[in-house]
């Protein structure tokens, strides 16, 4: 029997490689090592529906490409962080889609996000921790 979840997370980083493809290609080529790289701290706070007050999600950045932060996170994430710091990212979570886009930079970042159903939204923030962290 398949995983549920994992079929999930399969068919959203297909949506969002299918997204990266879709930009033009200047952007696409903009993945790749970026002073964004390292260990993030993300807050998920929601505005708008039904879904939890808050999440935190440890998250990587490595050559332009934002992934889970540790093995075993109880989330998936996938994501590309352009060279000027524009981000765009997938998570899935216990059944459950979102997709968020903003800003990075130097240490901080800030964005918004919505489920892929659109029963919830709000906005997110991030915080670059120290290599050591």
């Amino acid at each position: 029997m398949k995983n549920p979840l994992r079929s999930i997370f399969v068919v959203t980083i297909a949506a969002l490689l299918a997204a990266v493809a879709g930009m033009p290609s200047t952007v696409a080529r903009a993945a790749g090592p970026t002073t964004y790289e390292g260990l993030w701290s993300v807050i998920v706070y929601t505005l708008r529906g039904d879904c939890d007050r808050a999440y935190r999600y440890p998250v990587r950045i490595i050559d332009g490409r934002v992934v889970n932060a540790y093995r075993g996170d109880n989330f998936q994430v996938a994501g590309i962080v352009l060279r000027n710091g524009d981000i765009r990212v997938v998570v899935a979570r216990g059944g459950q889609t979102a997709s968020g886009r903003g800003r990075l930079f130097r240490d901080s970042g800030r964005g918004r996000w919505s489920t892929s159903t659109g029963e919830c939204s709000g906005v997110w923030t991030a915080v670059r921790r120290p290599a050591n962290y």
